[in-house]
């Protein structure tokens, strides 16, 4: 997430949040998201 962020010019990741779902019987997904910053 860091790498993607500042491949795109951001300095930061603010906010960063996970979530989990169950998918299947013996399977979950995992997703975390987060803001790209650029501080000033």
């Amino acid at each position: 997430m860091v790498a993607d962020a500042m491949a795109r010019g951001a300095d930061a990741v603010v906010n960063v949040r996970f979530a989990t779902s169950a998918v299947t019987a013996g399977a979950a997904e995992l997703f975390a998201y987060g803001t790209a910053v650029k501080v000033e």
